[in-house]
């Protein structure tokens, strides 16, 4: 059999991973007995100075120990697999350098060329067309919904610019390969096989990619000027006046003085071909030759590139970023139809070249490649600041918890990074549960001819590298299927394609493909395969969790319910999507105990339960279980101890914010059936070129941040009153009560200490100093 993976680490080699694993379920084992027992003590000591208080603590405490359960559970076999990536070019890569690896349709999806910077979109398109995979099976297509003319022709510019990007990449084996990132680094590891050209070509470049940089600066201001030229001579006085393209025709999509049909959310769907297909001579002519580079021993073949902005028109729902997929799904389907498609958002990179070819070991793996419906990789960031403030890395959830998954069915689908299977997102059932005869028409799959042949053509594993002719018939196929209402009264959003009508497509979409049948794959590189940018402002980053958690319980309370829905979940992935559909809901509880200190300021003492000095015992060696059974996952999964400890941080953050403000949200949607408000994060940042993390001292006061606010103040307020108790009834106290007032002190700062990052929030530039802090908090605690 074609074996493409390797499995690696954790029960397979090393017997100190086995002793890793037994430790930990063995410790999993003795805290559930722990907390049973805690359960058992609390109800029958239910004495209480607040009776309500300690029923809602008790009913936290359950649902504490049950949302562990559900984080537990599906870890039980954690598996690592990494690609093999010398025995698939043994396989496919033929001695004359030709290829026989399967098509890849590269889906790029922007919204908004201010919010998503332009350049951050085209270095990720540099990227694709200089990835390491070949030419002639790879295209690259790009969903630009502001349906912007600025788009299009900053997608020119970069075709422009790759005829000498891509070259320089592959003879000198540049890493990574989107330009930004690439001349961002001090000293770039050389390995390729002409040093003596490289300081050469490395200088040219760079310079032409500075004078690519300006023409993509002067896009804006050039349309501008020559829609004026061509209205002048071109519009009688009183009409709308249009934005004009270089060839002198007007663009069909938003215009730059808007009309009715020709604004941002209502225009014509659009498809253009920048790049054809390779064996047609689409060359722009290397710019090579302009600047004396030696390409004559590299092959300057681009893949196909492919412009698109979907129809739209307010009489219709866009259905967001899913509709955006799922507008290219069906556009590529006609020119390329790529057996595996992969999606990025417009602010990630490929970091690694080898990348496509990784997650193709995972598809053409004769275990189980046939049943693999998807291939997810974790998601890196490259512009977050060293300490990693606002836990935007993640890597508790990417390289632990979803990396864990690969031992049942797989992980999530998380909305970039993403390798599928074609036929998978058509919704068709993997080769185990398949029917022979399977119906494709027009009321599941819309009323395109064209593209029902293509999808029949796909299920049959019909294999055409070379796309057809570019014509104007086969043009308007496309714009056709990419219009507003082609998958209206569909099985679009629904069984086929990416899911509608739901802030997290993401999930969504991945668990209809679980429910099927399908597996899914995580795939973990030692060099990154793909970078993005993250929102390291705080606001932004809560906007974003808001969106991901109301998404996640969206989900919940509807018919992909992970109780109820997908009908070949197996129990434990079902668990595992069950856990990522309720957790916003211990924040409820945990906003309840970190408010309690509030009763500090009550003159009379107040327990929660007695006796007090047991209760805090027991939730000390239940939290340290905690904290040492997570000690033991990160060392299994690579996680540093800042890593986790930022996670924690942020979680206690989310919980008194955002997390909060998704279930309000949720209660209103059940109310009044208006879902959660998509906003694009913005990629934007403080304007001070002198310093990158500018954005991270940008403090942006949101109502969800009220919350949170007033937990730091009671928890600082607690403090302060508490140390004035102590002096003035030191002598008075009892030892019991010096004891009570200590472990209740303990509680309060290990909030503050999980504040700390909102607290640097608060100070905004002064937290470039966090020494401050210790001036300020004395100062607080006394008034």
């Amino acid at each position: 059999k074609l074996n493409l993976t390797k499995k690696i680490g954790v029960l397979y080699s090393i017997n100190y991973w086995q002793c890793t694993i037994v430790f930990c379920l063995a410790l999993i084992f003795i805290r559930l007995i722990a907390v049973l027992l805690f359960f058992v003590w609390r109800i029958k000591h239910n004495k209480s100075d607040i009776m309500w208080f300690w029923t809602l603590s008790v009913v936290g405490d359950v649902w504490f120990g049950f949302s562990w359960l559900l984080n537990q559970l599906p870890k039980f076999n954690p598996v690592k697999t990494i690609p093999d990536m010398v025995a698939l070019k043994r396989q496919y890569d033929l001695p004359d350098g030709t290829s026989t690896l399967p098509g890849i349709d590269v889906f790029v999806t922007t919204a908004d060329p201010i919010d998503e910077p332009i350049l951050y979109t085209m270095n990720c398109v540099l990227s694709i067309l200089a990835s390491d995979y070949p030419v002639d099976r790879c295209a690259c297509y790009l969903s630009d919904d502001s349906g912007a003319l600025i788009q299009y022709e900053a997608l020119v510019e970069t075709a422009k610019f790759a005829t000498l990007w891509v070259p320089f990449c592959r003879k000198h084996c540049i890493e990574p390969r989107a330009p930004e990132s690439y001349f961002e680094l001090e000293a770039p590891l050389y390995t390729g096989s002409a040093p003596e050209d490289f300081k050469n070509d490395h200088s040219s470049v760079h310079r032409e990619y500075d004078e690519f940089k300006e023409h993509l600066d002067s896009i804006s201001s050039a349309i501008s000027k020559r829609s004026d030229a061509y209205n002048s001579m071109k519009t009688e006085e009183g009409d709308a006046k249009a934005t004009w393209m270089a060839n002198g025709t007007q663009w069909p999509g938003s215009w730059i003085d808007t009309t009715e049909i020709h604004r941002k959310g209502h225009h014509a769907g659009i498809v253009k071909v920048v790049l054809g297909h390779s064996i047609r001579g689409h060359n722009l002519g290397s710019q090579a030759s302009t600047n004396n580079l030696n390409f004559a021993s590299t092959d300057v073949r681009l893949p196909m590139l492919v412009y698109i902005s979907r129809g739209k028109n307010p009489s219709y729902d866009h259905n967001k970023k899913a509709g955006a997929l799922n507008a290219q799904l069906r556009a590529s389907a006609l020119l390329s139809n790529a057996q595996f498609i992969i999606n990025f958002d417009c602010d990630h990179y490929i970091n690694n070249s080898q990348a496509l070819r990784a997650a193709m070991c995972f598809m053409l793996d004769q275990r189980q490649g046939d049943s693999t419906a998807f291939v997810q990789f974790p998601q890196r960031f490259d512009n977050v600041d060293p300490s990693d403030r606002y836990g935007n890395h993640n890597r508790v959830f990417f390289d632990g918890t979803m990396l864990a998954l690969n031992g049942l069915q797989g992980p999530s689908y998380l909305g970039t990074g993403c390798m599928f299977r074609r036929i998978a997102l058509y919704g068709i059932d993997p080769p185990e549960w398949r029917h022979d005869n399977i119906v494709v028409d027009d009321k599941r799959f819309g009323s395109s001819i064209p593209f029902l042949e293509s999808v029949s053509k796909a299920i049959n594993q019909e294999r055409s590298t070379i796309p057809p002719p570019i014509s104007e018939t086969l043009v308007a196929e496309m714009e056709r299927v990419v219009s507003a209402s082609h998958d209206k009264a569909t099985g679009w959003g629904k069984g086929v394609g990416y899911i509608y009508d739901i802030a997290t497509e993401d999930i969504v979409t991945g668990f209809r493909i679980h429910g099927q049948g399908w597996r899914s794959m995580y795939c973990t590189m030692e060099r990154d395969a793909f970078c993005g940018i993250a929102p390291i402002n705080l606001t932004e980053r809560l906007h974003q969790i808001v969106r991901w958690s109301g998404g996640s319980l969206e989900m919940f309370f509807s018919l992909n319910n992970p109780l109820i829905g997908g009908r070949r979940i197996q129990a434990l992935q079902r668990v595992s999507y069950l856990n990522m559909t309720v957790y916003p809901v211990t924040s409820l509880f945990i906003l309840l105990y970190a408010l309690s200190p509030v009763m500090w300021l009550i003159p009379d003492e107040v327990y929660i339960q007695r006796p007090f000095t047991k209760y805090v015992v027991f939730l000390l060696v239940i939290i340290l279980m905690i904290h040492v059974i997570g000690w033991l996952e990160i060392k299994w999964a690579g996680v540093t101890w800042l890593d986790y400890w930022r996670n924690e941080q942020f979680f206690m953050i989310g919980s008194t914010s955002a997390y909060p403000a998704a279930v309000l949200h949720m209660v209103v949607n059940l109310l009044t059936k208006k879902g959660i408000h998509f906003r694009v994060t913005s990629k934007q940042t403080a304007a001070d070129t002198n310093d990158k993390f500018a954005d991270l001292y940008d403090m942006r006061w949101v109502p969800m941040l009220i919350p949170t606010t007033v937990v730091l103040i009671a928890n600082v307020g607690a403090i302060g009153v508490a140390m004035g108790k102590t002096i003035v009834y030191m002598g008075a106290w009892t030892i019991a009560q010096k004891t009570h007032a200590a472990l209740g002190l303990l509680f309060n700062v290990w909030i503050m200490v999980l504040l700390y990052p909102f607290a640097l929030a608060i100070m905004g530039r002064w937290a470039k100093r966090p020494v401050i802090l210790l001036v300020l908090l004395p100062v607080a605690f006394t008034i």
